[in-house]
C-alpha cells in the first residue's frame, strides 16, 4: 500500500540515475538521508528521560542500544520523508542538494534504504529494548510517513503543529527504555516537545518562506504572514513554558529544575516577544532576526534536558 501511495513519479521532475560515484560520496549520501543533524536533537531528549527514568544511572548497554534504534527509525522515517518530498526538494534552495535531487541516489535505492531502516529498528527495539519501546518507535515513523508528510505537509498550515508529534515520541520512548511502562512524567515531557515544535520551526519557515512558496507548501508564513505567525508563536511560547514547569511535581524534581525552567523559559519569552514585536512593526529581512529564536530554541531544548539528566542526582 505504501509503495503504490507514493511511487509514482511527480510531474516535471526527472530523476537521475547515480552513476559511477566514488563509494566515500556514496556512503555519505546515504548518511545524509537520515538527516543526522535532526537526530542529534531526538537523542538529546531521549537519553536525559532514561536518567529522569532511571533516578540515576540506567544502564549504559540500554542507552546504547536505544541511541542505536532511535538513530535507525528516525533514520527511515527521515529517508522516506525525502523519497515523497523529492519534487518539492528539487525546487526549494534549501534542499536542492539533497541526496535525490542531485541524483547520488536513486528513488528506489531510497525507498528500499528507508524501509529497511524502519523494520530493522522495529526489530531492535523488540528484541534488544523491549516490545513497548518497539510499537512506539513504530508508530512514531508511521506518524511521521503518512500523516505528516503524506497527509499533512501539502494541505494545511497546521501541518507542522500535528506533524511535530513524531518528533515528541523520543521522550515516551526513553522512558518507556528504562521502565517498560508510561507515567505523567513523559507525558508532560510530550507535551513541552508538542509547543516546542511549531515555535521552534516557525522561526526558520519565516526565514525560507519564499522556498516553500514556490513549491506550493502551505506554511503558516506563506499563508498567513509574518505578524500572525509571530503571534502564534508568543501563544505557543507561553503554553510550553507553564507546561514545562509541571515536571516538577509530576517527577518530584529538585528545585534545581523549575528554577533553571524558568529562567531558559524567560529567556525564550524574551526572544518570542521580541520577534513579535519587530513583526508588529513592519520590520522584514534581515532586520527581522527571526533565526535568533530559532537558534535559541535548539539551545533552550538542550539545556532543558541537560538539567533533567542531572536533577536525579541532586535529591
Amino acid at each position: 500500500m505504501f509503495v503504490t501511495a507514493v511511487e509514482s513519479r511527480p510531474a516535471g521532475v526527472v530523476e537521475a540515475t547515480p552513476r559511477h560515484r566514488p563509494f566515500p560520496a556514496r556512503v555519505g549520501a546515504f548518511v545524509a538521508l537520515t538527516k543526522p543533524r535532526i537526530i542529534e536533537l531526538l537523542l538529546i531528549t531521549t537519553v536525559p528521560v532514561m536518567f529522569l527514568a532511571q533516578r540515576g544511572i540506567p544502564n549504559l548497554l540500554l542507552v546504547l542500544e536505544v541511541v542505536v534504534g532511535g538513530y535507525l527509525s528516525a533514520g527511515g522515517a527521515n529517508a522516506l520523508n525525502m523519497y515523497i518530498d523529492r519534487d518539492i526538494d528539487a525546487l526549494m534552495h534549501r534542499t536542492e542538494n539533497r541526496p535525490l535531487v542531485t541524483g547520488m541516489v536513486s528513488p528506489r535505492e531510497c525507498l528500499v534504504f528507508g524501509i529497511s531502516l524502519g523494520v530493522f529498528s522495529t526489530v531492535w527495539f523488540a528484541v534488544l529494548v523491549n516490545a513497548l519501546s518497539a510499537a512506539l518507535s513504530l508508530a512514531a515513523l508511521l506518524f511521521y510517513v503518512f500523516v505528516y508528510t503524506l497527509g499533512l505537509k501539502r494541505r494545511t498550515p497546521q501541518n507542522i503543529v500535528w506533524g511535530g508529534i513524531a518528533g515528541c515520541m523520543p521522550v515516551f520512548i526513553g522512558w518507556s527504555a528504562v521502565t517498560n511502562s508510561l507515567s505523567w512524567a513523559p507525558v508532560v515531557l510530550f507535551l513541552v516537545m508538542f509547543f516546542w515544535t511549531p515555535p521552534h520551526y516557525w522561526p526558520l519557515s519565516m526565514k525560507v518562506q519564499d522556498d516553500y512558496a514556490n513549491a506550493g507548501v502551505p506554511m503558516l508564513p506563506v499563508v498567513a504572514g509574518n505578524l500572525v505567525v509571530a503571534r502564534q508563536i508568543v501563544i505557543y511560547s507561553w503554553v510550553m513554558v507553564l507546561v514545562s514547569l509541571l515536571l516538577w511535581p509530576a517527577a518530584h524534581t529538585s528545585l534545581l529544575y523549575p528554577i533553571a525552567a524558568a529562567v531558559f523559559g524567560a529567556m525564550w519569552l524574551k526572544e518570542a516577544h521580541q520577534l513579535h514585536s519587530r513583526a508588529k512593526a513592519g520590520v522584514v529581512g534581515p532586520k527581522l532576526k527571526e533565526m535568533r529564536l530559532f537558534h535559541w530554541s535548539i539551545t533552550y531544548i538542550t539545556l532543558l534536558f541537560v538539567v533533567i539528566a542531572i536533577d536525579p542526582f541532586l535529591r
